[in-house]
């Protein structure tokens, strides 16, 4: 097992981590409360209104897809949103506005991942404070950006993993918890938690998100209201479209955080899995990585984070299957977004 997998399974069971991890854990939170402070003393306000999406443990809580349904519903209601990202396991250092042809590799998968899927302009920035300047058509002095970004690309931003980035200030800060619970209730390095649960305090909206086939009642973590927001698996389709017959039995290959639930979604829509082959999250797939996935002669079904970085490496003749989700959300979350809201 690797060291990334071993955390990953430690963090998320109910008994205690090992006590030398518990012992790090307090000087870790010391640390990271002051980088935090830091953060939020010298905060600004960005051009356009901002809403931001984090969470309060690492990896694994549906940012992304929560992203890219928020897209969905602000377009419905006449806002042109603009999607700010870190661009994750991307070797840009420079914001930039992705376009179609730009490989994952590049730009990070999670960023390549919407800006295919939202039909939103997306910028991956590793300085957020100038990818927002970008968005609003304000080029910073001191970077050499595109120069062809003249006026704003959209009227509102979505800040992706923006709960602890507090260098900017939000009009509506939306934390996701995992509806399967905070794992063991600890910090980092011992546990999932990035900070106290007390932090989600500074948030304006709760929500609980993650897997249908995981969905349970968990205990509430603050005063806050909680909303429901989750996605259910629906089907697997072949983006090769390579004629293949829709198998009954698969193997599944991944690298996202939390594997275990892309395995179970896909159980849970009553496909076999012959085995299962997990990465590290955000893992660059090689060429490589696929003469080695294709040595286990059978179907292959990812994610569409992994598709994005999959798809361009795989042989045109070979099936490659992706499941398909469907969002499930309470009716009140958008017009609870929508309370913190310019008018439009």
């Amino acid at each position: 097992m690797s060291l990334h997998s071993w955390f990953e399974n430690m963090w998320w069971q109910a008994t205690p981590p090992p006590l030398w991890l518990r012992c790090i854990e307090p000087v870790y939170a010391a640390l990271s409360r002051a980088h935090l402070k830091r953060r939020a003393a010298n905060s600004i306000a960005p051009a356009l209104p901002m809403i931001s999406v984090g969470n309060i443990t690492a990896g694994g809580s549906g940012k992304t897809p929560f992203v890219l349904w928020l897209a969905e519903q602000l377009k419905d209601k006449g806002y042109q949103p603009v999607i700010l990202c870190r661009g994750d396991g991307g070797k840009n250092t420079t914001p930039m506005l992705i376009k179609k042809s730009d490989p994952a590799a590049i730009v990070g998968d999670e960023a390549k991942m919407l800006a295919d899927l939202s039909g939103c302009p997306v910028i991956a920035a590793t300085d957020r404070i100038a990818g927002s300047r970008m968005a609003a058509g304000l080029m910073p002095s001191d970077l050499k950006l595109d120069g062809s970004i003249k006026q704003a690309l959209g009227d509102i931003l979505i800040l992706d993993d923006g709960f602890q980035y507090r260098q900017l200030q939000r009009c509506c800060d939306i934390v996701l918890i995992p509806n399967t619970g905070i794992g063991n209730g600890h910090g980092i390095p011992a546990g999932p938690l990035r900070e106290h649960v007390t932090s989600l305090m500074r948030a304006d909206i709760i929500i609980r998100s993650g897997s249908a086939c995981h969905a349970k009642a968990c205990p509430a973590l603050s005063d806050k209201t909680e909303w429901q927001w989750l996605t259910k698996a629906v089907d697997i389709i072949d983006i090769m479209h390579s004629g293949a017959q829709t198998p009954g039995s698969v193997h599944a290959i991944t690298a996202i955080a939390r594997p275990q639930r892309f395995f179970d979604d896909l159980k849970s829509t009553g496909l076999q899995l012959s085995g299962t082959t997990a990465y590290a999250d955000h893992h660059p797939f090689s060429h490589n990585d696929v003469k080695n996935i294709l040595q286990h002669n059978t179907d292959i079904a990812i994610t569409a984070k992994d598709a994005v970085k999959l798809q361009a490496l795989w042989p045109t003749d070979q099936p490659l299957w992706l499941l398909q989700q469907r969002p499930d959300a309470d009716a009140g979350i958008m017009p609870a977004i929508e309370a913190f809201l310019p008018a439009k």
